[in-house]
């Protein structure tokens, strides 16, 4: 059993000089837990920025391998946290230990394909081009390329994800690999889940020999912490899931920094999904579980929840709307992760009843668990999200609005009119989809992946996944935090030219001794150049 003792985590020191303090809580009963933890003061956040500095001398030139031990070590140490650590999260968060479990799954996993990655080593994309001094008019130079860590990265914790978007999320996975110490700053809706799993993390540091500053977590206030540690100059970049209020404001705030830095802010998203004639009229009533389903799991705390059904009206929609009114009101709510998150979900419910055009078509079954959530689906029409556009917008939590279409224009004109979002999902028959190739084209400059006859609650970790979209929901529509390409957040290229063999990283030299995939004038190979 580990102790949790409320500090900031600084590197392999601990430190508690703050005397303001926050209490955890039983997110079901609104009770305060016994855990109490000091929020840092500006000389701890800058101690824990400064030997992050530090570190990352030594940790940018540890090997691929090396960082991927580390990253394994890491997988294993969370794994022997045992039932300590579901039983504080799901206390801490409400979400069921069957939740709990799968997601510190998926956190392993996602430390162990970036290892995996790191021992591979094609992803720094090395790239060399042999000299030509006989070229004319000019001889050609010997320019080899590859990518290395920005720096110091700070990590915002995720209140949805205690743990895959957290302390050992994908953020933090990702910058580890990309060679870049990682100052984390714990959410406050489950800061004993984060210090565990930081524990975890420094354990693993030490056991792999990696530098006092390649990990540290601090607990405070986003906008006094938070800031701080993004205002710090020793940081080279941020990632952050959670509101557009949360992100815009650090991503304002690096961009006025003497030497501005990238924030990676996903800032929420409605995720529409649109339903052609020939799906409705094909399965209504699996299209219609499948979609009460998505909208409400986990409580519709879901980054990817689908926020709003658009269709088209015929003689077939009623069927669709009997049956999604019934699967609706077969779902329950549950307990949200906090009181803001709760408060800010029913005043987004308010904000949708005060319309006099929108109606109620289904409400879900409620429970009498602290800061419950009602589901709640909405109906109205294209003209009435023509006159209030703010309706695409996110509401956190089990609920979505059906917006009924007269024609395929009507349809096309409002996907043109979206903002940028995570996912769309399309439904359709093969005939639907080859007669809306148009639809098609719209949304694949709106959002970062597009769904065919699914739903976009549940996100692959993998190498293909875009966890991402254009602005609002993202902060760089060019990014994703969720698979392999996430590193690339965190790197910079740099190239060397003319640079001596015995000064060249491994990865660039003529004999490849890493035996890694490199592009070599032009031709991607492994063979060493001779």
């Amino acid at each position: 059993m580990i102790q949790i003792e409320g500090k900031q985590l600084i590197g392999f020191t601990d430190h508690a000089e703050g005397a303001k303090t926050l209490r955890s809580t039983n997110a079901s009963t609104g009770d305060k837990l016994q855990y109490t933890f000091s929020k840092a003061t500006r000389d701890e956040v800058a101690l824990a920025c400064e030997k992050a500095g530090t570190a990352f001398q030594t940790y940018r030139k540890k090997t691929g391998i090396e960082k991927a031990y580390f990253l394994e070590t890491i997988a294993m140490e969370i794994e022997e946290l045992g039932e300590q650590l579901i039983d504080i999260c799901s206390q801490e968060t409400a979400l069921p230990k069957t939740r709990i479990e799968s997601e510190r799954n998926r956190t392993k996993n996602q430390l162990l394909m970036f290892a995996s990655m790191l021992r591979e080593g094609s992803w720094l994309d090395a790239r060399i081009e042999t000299a030509d001094p006989l070229r004319k008019p000019l001889p050609k130079p010997d320019m080899r390329y590859l990518h290395v860590g920005l720096g110091p990265v700070v990590v915002f914790g995720a209140s949805n994800f205690p743990l895959a978007f957290s302390v050992a999320g994908g953020d933090t996975a990702s910058a580890l690999a990309a060679g870049c110490p990682v100052v984390f700053k714990a959410h406050s809706a489950h800061p004993a889940t984060s210090e565990l799993v930081a524990k975890a993390i420094l354990s693993a540091a030490k056991q792999t020999q990696m530098p006092d500053g390649v990990f540290s977590l601090l607990h405070g206030d986003g906008n006094v912490v938070g800031m701080q540690l993004v205002k710090h100059s020793q940081i080279k970049a941020v990632g952050l899931t959670g509101s557009f209020a949360a992100g815009k404001a650090l991503f304002d705030a690096a961009a006025q920094r003497e030497h501005p830095i990238p924030v990676y802010a996903e800032m929420g998203s409605t995720n529409p999904v649109f339903v052609l004639p020939g799906a409705l009229r094909k399965n209504p009533e699996e299209l219609a579980k499948g979609f009460a389903a998505s909208v409400t799991l986990g409580v519709g705390q879901f980054c990817t929840n689908p926020g709003m059904m658009l269709y088209r009206k015929d003689t077939s929609s009623e069927i669709f709307l009997q049956n999604l009114k019934a699967a609706f009101e077969n779902t329950s709510g549950g307990a949200m992760l906090t009181d803001g998150i709760f408060n800010a979900y029913t005043t987004g419910i308010a904000r949708h009843q005060a319309i006099d055009q929108i109606d109620v078509l289904a409400q879900g079954k409620r429970t009498g668990e602290n800061n419950s959530a009602h589901p709640m689906l909405f109906k109205t029409t294209s003209h009435v999200l023509s006159d209030h556009p703010d309706l695409a917008e996110e509401i956190f939590g089990p609920t979505s609005i059906l917006v009924e279409m007269q024609t395929k224009d009507e349809m096309l004109s409002a996907a043109r009119n979206l903002s940028g979002h995570l996912t769309a999902t399309i439904h359709g028959t093969e005939e639907d989809l080859l007669a809306h190739e148009d639809l098609l084209d719209i949304l694949t400059q709106k959002v970062g992946r597009i769904i065919i006859n699914g739903f976009p609650t549940g996100v692959e970790v993998c190498s293909a996944m875009v966890h991402g979209g254009p602005f609002p929901a993202t902060t760089d529509g060019r990014s994703t935090s969720v698979g392999t390409a996430s590193i690339f957040r965190f790197t910079r290229a740099v190239s060397f030219q003319n640079m001596p063999q015995q000064m060249l990283p491994a990865e660039l030299k003529d004999e490849n001794p890493l035996a890694i995939w490199r592009l070599i004038n032009g031709v991607r190979t492994k063979e060493a150049i001779k």
